[in-house]
């Protein structure tokens, strides 16, 4: 009897085990979520943009702001309509790429519409026909308030030969005394547009564009020490003085020009006592009127003893011009009394 008791207490408890191992509650399994990017700071909503548009427009909009206060951007102004009275500053990143490949880091080469073109050869590129000016421009030559300053192109300013009609032809630029090493000076800030040597003319000499809307034009120096595409301020050191291409002894030719056309520097430096007059300058029609005289037609009466190679260097132009214009040969014979067309 105990026998069977005892079987039977163990198999419920043997029943009892099963059913605990069975009630075992075992922890739920769950799939742990994807690590997710960190995001940087503000990158959120970036959009792409098409960068050569965006130079593009960059560029038209900060053309016109470099010597402006305040300008309408939907409106493009003409060179004559510019306005130069404030010479605003405004660098930028942006490469100008000009025709000799040079690579210059200053957008204001490309401020006027008439600064748009470069060329390293020729002095006058521009398109620009004086007989069409009617405008008044006020041009600012320097501002202190937006650091650019002025600087006499010699520390001693003597003038030797004035501006002006000078032996059958015209003097463009105003000669001053040196003695050959003296140091010239850019007179305002700008970048080296030309650095050439012109053998029956300037000989060595430097153009400068500048910031004003003007160029100056330095001559007959022994040395220059500056090249094309070089930003210079008022008062770098250009090159040294000397007495090389068409020059009787040392001086310095120096031009003032606008658009291409020279202007009598004297209207802007009073070079007795070497000072600049005003920190502006007024240009007028009035200003080209030695251009639209040279530019009138010319004619010679021959006298006696003359060729057409005397005559030629008398108005300071070539024999062939002469005899283009007159529908002759360089070799033809002139008589006495003859009309020639010279310009």
């Amino acid at each position: 009897m105990k026998s069977q008791i005892t079987k039977i207490l163990l198999c419920l408890f043997l029943c009892m085990c099963t059913f605990c191992v069975h009630a075992q509650k075992l922890p739920r399994l769950t799939k742990k979520p994807k690590a997710q990017p960190i995001e940087a700071p503000g990158s959120r909503n970036i959009q792409t943009i098409d960068v050569q548009q965006y130079l593009m427009d960059l560029r038209k909009e900060t053309d016109s702001l470099i010597y402006k206060d305040y300008v309408d951007l939907r409106r493009r102004l003409s060179p004559v309509s510019e306005d130069t009275l404030s010479i605003v500053w405004a660098p930028t990143n942006q490469l100008v790429k000009v025709s000799e490949k040079i690579m210059i880091d200053s957008i204001w080469v490309t401020a006027f519409e008439y600064f748009a073109s470069w060329d390293s050869q020729k002095i006058n590129i521009y398109d620009f026909n004086p007989k069409n000016f009617k405008d008044t421009v006020q041009v600012k030559l320097y501002d202190p308030f937006f650091g650019s300053k002025w600087n006499s192109p010699l520390k001693e300013t003597r003038i030797t030969s004035e501006f002006g009609f000078r032996k059958f032809r015209w003097h463009h630029g105003t000669d001053l005394k040196l003695n050959t090493g003296d140091s010239i000076y850019s007179t305002f800030d700008g970048i080296v547009r030309i650095k050439s040597y012109d053998r029956n003319g300037y000989g060595y000499y430097v153009v400068v564009r500048h910031k004003n809307g003007l160029e100056t034009l330095y001559g007959h120096m022994s040395k220059i020490l500056t090249e094309v595409g070089q930003e210079v301020k008022a008062g770098d050191v250009l090159g040294l003085g000397g007495s090389t291409g068409r020059s009787s002894g040392p001086h310095l030719h120096y031009e003032i020009r606008y658009q291409g056309l020279s202007i009598n520097p004297t209207e802007i430096f009073d070079f007795n006592i070497g000072r600049i007059k005003s920190d502006s300058y007024t240009i007028t029609a009035s200003s080209f009127d030695h251009v639209v005289q040279t530019q009138q037609t010319v004619y010679h009466k021959v006298r006696s003893g003359e060729n057409l190679g005397v005559i030629a260097r008398k108005y300071g132009v070539s024999i062939n011009q002469i005899a283009r214009m007159n529908g002759i040969s360089t070799r033809s014979v002139i008589r006495v009394g003859q009309n020639l067309k010279i310009k």
